[in-house]
């Protein structure tokens, strides 16, 4: 290629852009690792996006009505590295740049969500990125029905690449931005053609732009390094009315000896092509010199988002007093004041009237009292709508001619429903939450672990939780899955007994602000087991005694979810035997975890054999509690599951798995000895 003719045909422009690709390479070159391809293949397209369409302020990174601007491709990461230093991000300074990747900085391999600011979500796993953005996008469009376009008026934009459509993610995300119309959503896909293992032929034959096409979106194929036709297509797509697809045909590391190859994916260090390609970009400068006139150009990029800023601080003045607190507290993510005056009202009734119901209806309750009371929730399922109980009367649907609409239909897309959650968590203003069946958490695991990673509160609903769903089978049964919830950082698991207990963790999941929440929910009705109702919220400390033993303490019973039914029927067989039996409730391992130790002994004390009773695989976190902290304060045994279930009703499939009182009996029996 002709770098001849791109430098003169705009040297503004080309000195802006080789900014980008120089910091790029010194980069990678003193970390001796990282990729430097993609941002020497994007440098054009991201300065013309930065200099020319995005709305950003870097004095205010957290400017609700900035323009979102998300790198999908997040192995690229000096890309926003570089964008962020240049445009003058106080907290993205030359020292990071030099110390890329290095322990303590905050230039990681890859973006992190929470590290600097213009940073909006963390990708590196592909696919993520772009499915983020459709929630991004769909937040937007929810707030802008309520607040008004003064208020919320801004763009997603992405830069994703070959790999992130590959992806099977990326089409979930697609398809569902299609069916949504989402017109603030702009793609740019870095089509260079360039896998690791070599072109992309290899491996793949889609046609990228039909596709799009066939998904509802407004497409558009340039020269990737023509500035004129990057700026004509944002122009374009900004007024397209649906989301847009530029596709931007780019060489991968520009000017460097390792261009159009596989090579120029990944860490390009050698000295001798380092120094090559910089003189082919016309830069006479050392490492890390960016001349004070570029440096300058870009800071007044930076600087321009200062008015646009200020101009929306006076519109959002004009709204009434009360709608501006309440802007104010979703974006803070602070609950309303009546959540917790709904949640104990819920507590009591459910305490008095004591019904039997199956915990995802008791969330379908909840959640029919909460929602109106918390209008930033945004609820939805995968196609799972009548067995998840996730949509409740007052919500109204999320559709392109009702944005007030606050359910989302996302179809067989549980992958990209957890993502787009993500995305609407990340953009502030909604509390997302959304349901499919506990097995399916297989689809979902990638977002969960990214929500948990980035210290979001999302919410997911996982319903039909154990062989308690009885005839749809193994395929459906989970028995791994709480343990893998579990063993996630940073992540509340919640599994409640009854209506009582699925509303404290109803309010402590939307109560959060850094953490996401598991809700494992039984198909089956369950009793009410907290009969005597308390204003505490009892599950907020992960486990608690439900019912003491009488007489000598000789063995203590710990259950979660559908299995505190078995352990109270299981109390009380073996208190009518003499054996003083006490019964923990155990909704949340995670929370029990963070409380201080005395509590913990106070609630698990040593010396009385204990058991543990639970629909699922011991692996799931439980010898920390059977056997004691030490791991040797008691005899323990655990009733639960040790293969995967089988097509059976209900009832069946527990006394064949020999998980009933019985069971529980004869195992506290045996440890007693």
């Amino acid at each position: 290629m002709d770098l001849t003719a791109l430098r003169t045909a705009n040297p503004d422009h080309w000195n802006k852009a080789t900014a980008i690709r120089t910091l790029t390479l010194d980069a990678v070159a003193a970390a001796n690792s990282g990729h430097s391809g993609m941002p020497m293949g994007m440098a054009d397209v991201a300065t013309v996006l930065f200099e020319k369409h995005l709305k950003f302020d870097p004095k205010a990174p957290n400017w609700p009505d900035r323009d979102r601007f998300i790198l999908s491709a997040g192995h690229g990461s000096m890309l926003i590295y570089a964008l962020l230093y240049l445009t003058g991000y106080e907290d993205m300074t030359l020292d990071q740049i030099k110390n890329f990747r290095q322990w303590g900085y905050r230039t990681a391999g890859h973006p992190e969500y929470g590290h600097a600011g213009g940073i909006e979500t963390t990708t590196g796993p592909l696919g993520q990125g772009i499915s983020n953005a459709v929630g991004f996008a769909m937040a937007e469009e929810s707030l802008r029905a309520r607040y008004g376009k003064k208020v919320v008026d801004h763009y997603t934009y992405v830069i994703a690449g070959d790999g992130c459509l590959m992806e099977g993610v990326s089409q979930e995300a697609i398809g569902l931005a299609g069916r949504q119309e989402l017109s603030r959503l702009i793609v740019l896909w870095d089509n260079n053609n360039i896998t690791i293992d070599g072109t992309v032929d290899i491996a793949d034959r889609t046609d990228q732009v039909q596709r799009f096409k066939a998904s509802g979106w407004h497409v558009q194929e340039i020269d990737g390094h023509d500035p004129a036709a990057i700026d004509a297509a944002l122009t374009a797509a900004k007024k397209a009315g649906k989301p847009s697809m530029i596709a931007c045909k780019t060489h991968i590391a520009l000017g460097h000896a390792a261009q159009d190859t596989s090579k120029g994916h990944g860490a390009l260090t050698d000295a001798g092509q380092l120094a090559a390609a910089k003189e082919a970009y016309g830069w006479p400068h050392g490492a890390f010199d960016i001349p004070a006139d570029v440096k300058a150009g870009w800071e007044a990029i930076g600087a321009r988002g200062a008015s646009d800023r200020a101009e929306w601080e006076a519109r959002l003045a004009t709204l009434s007093g009360r709608k501006q607190e309440e802007f104010a507290r979703i974006f803070a993510r602070d609950v309303p004041k009546k959540l917790s005056s709904v949640i104990r009202a819920i507590k009591k009734q459910a305490s008095e009237e004591q019904p039997k119901a199956a915990t995802r209806k008791s969330s379908e309750n909840v959640l029919a009292a909460v929602n109106p009371v918390m209008t930033e929730t945004l609820g939805g399922s995968a196609d799972l709508t009548g067995s998840n109980n996730t949509k409740t009367a007052d919500l109204g649907v999320f559709m392109p001619e009702s944005r007030e609409g606050r359910y989302v239909y996302y179809g067989i897309r549980e992958h990209g429903m957890a993502a787009a959650m993500n995305g609407m968590a990340l953009h502030g203003g909604i509390r997302p939450y959304g349901g499919t069946f506990m097995c399916f958490t297989d689809y979902v695991r990638p977002s969960m672990r990214l929500a948990a990673l980035m210290q979001i509160p999302t919410v997911f609903v996982m319903t039909h939780d154990s062989i308690g769903l009885g005839e749809d089978g193994p395929t459906h049964q989970p028995v791994e899955h709480l343990a893998i919830s579990r063993a996630t950082p940073n992540t509340w698991v919640f599994r409640p007994a009854d209506t009582v207990e699925t509303a404290e963790a109803w309010e402590l999941a939307l109560s959060s602000k850094n953490t996401p929440s598991v809700l494992s929910l039984t198909r089956q009705g369950l009793p009410t087991v907290r009969t005597e109702h308390k204003t505490r919220n009892l599950t907020a400390q992960g486990a608690y005694v439900l019912a003491e033993a009488t007489g000598k303490r000789q063995a203590i019973l710990i259950a979660t979810g559908s299995e505190v039914e078995i352990a109270l029927e299981a109390r009380d067989r073996l208190q009518a035997e003499g054996i003083g039996t006490r019964v923990v409730s155990m909704p949340c391992m995670e929370l029990f975890a963070a409380q201080d130790e005395s509590y913990r002994r106070k609630v698990l004390p040593a010396g009385p054999v204990r058991v543990g009773i639970e629909a699922a695989m011991r692996d799931g976190g439980w010898d920390r509690w059977l056997l004691g902290e030490r791991g040797r304060e008691a005899k323990a045994g655990f009733v639960g599951m040790n293969s995967f279930g089988a097509s059976a009703p209900a009832e069946t499939l527990y006394e064949k798995f020999d998980i009933t009182s019985a069971d529980t009996v004869a195992e506290v029996k045996r440890l007693l000895g």
